[in-house]
């Protein structure tokens, strides 16, 4: 099934557009947790994969996907790198979307050894095999088409997806990204340029699988951008504890409730450490990002058009 009808399925049967960010931090992994497993790269990493696994299990059947943060995985070298493997491979076993955040770019052949890696096949013997249990992957459009278009093009014969970072939730992303050029800032051109990109691959519902990442935290340029470009389905981070409420993702929505994608990470997956869940659930840390996913999902729901997604538009 094509990416945009895989994911608008997941969306419809959970009813919310939440994505939980996976970004493991050892030192704010709950009290004890890291104890349990040796003090070398090895051991740290399975811990990374354990606790995910085990946030895995609270968030599946609550929301439709899943976002991993590469960095902190990639920390940890090898082991850890494999830790987000299980833990990816695990994740599409629940059935969950799964988004790698990578913002990975180059060009020419590279730029097509990091698609095939990460969204497509790599020769392996006489046959072809992934190398990674991903559905989408973040990437950063700052070397032009020459560095996105390789991603596009493994992305659509394998039906996955690509998320451009377009305007980020950053405070210091209007450095570059507010910067004039021709009459509009810098990422108002990468706007237009992803409109090119997304076109030859959109649905008969009009989303392509070239996605947009666009901060929540200006929700001004947020709605700006969603009147610019219908049909491209958003990654919207910032929500939470980066500031943003769910008034300033509202734009993000069609009519439908679709059309974005809200992630939260450290405010769902790091619940446990807000002194109102500490209160509430001692050390039942499982059960304080249980109720982080939802408040988030009622919050979308009662301040967004992602409430009608309960009722099957």
């Amino acid at each position: 099934m094509p990416f945009v009808e895989r994911l608008f399925a997941v969306v419809r049967q959970a009813g919310n557009p939440v994505v939980v960010g996976i970004d493991p931090r050892p030192e704010e992994l709950p009290a004890g947790f890291l104890d349990q497993f040796p003090g070398d790269p090895p051991g740290v990493a399975e811990a990374l994969r354990r606790f995910g696994c085990e946030v895995l299990d609270v968030v599946a059947g609550l929301v439709p996907a899943v976002k991993f943060q590469c960095a902190f995985y990639e920390a940890y070298g090898p082991p850890g790198v494999a830790a987000m493997h299980a833990t990816a491979a695990a994740a599409r076993q629940k059935g969950l979307i799964v988004i790698l955040d990578g913002k990975r770019n180059d060009i020419g052949s590279t730029a097509e050894a990091y698609a095939r890696g990460y969204l497509g096949k790599v020769p392996i013997g006489p046959a072809y095999a992934p190398s990674w249990h991903a559905d989408a992957l973040t990437v950063n459009p700052y070397l032009g088409s020459d560095g996105v278009l390789p991603f596009v093009k493994v992305a659509a014969r394998e039906e996955k997806g690509v998320f451009v970072l377009v305007r980020t939730s950053n405070a210091s992303a209007g450095e570059f990204q507010d910067l004039m050029a021709q009459g509009q800032p810098l990422y108002r051109h990468v706007a237009d340029r992803l409109r090119q990109w997304a076109a030859p691959h959109a649905n008969a519902a009009g989303y392509s699988l070239v996605g947009a990442v666009v901060g929540a935290t200006y929700p001004g340029q947020l709605a700006e951008l969603r009147q610019a470009l219908p049909g491209i389905l958003f990654l919207v981070p910032g929500y939470g504890t980066q500031g943003a409420s769910a008034r300033d993702v509202a734009a993000a929505f069609d009519a439908h409730g679709h059309g974005a994608l809200i992630n939260s990470s450290r405010g769902l997956t790091f619940a446990y450490e807000r002194p109102a869940f500490r209160a509430r659930f001692a050390d039942r840390w499982q059960s304080a990002i249980d109720q982080a996913v939802r408040d988030m999902i009622e919050d979308l729901a009662a301040n967004t058009n992602a409430g009608r997604l309960r009722l099957g538009s």
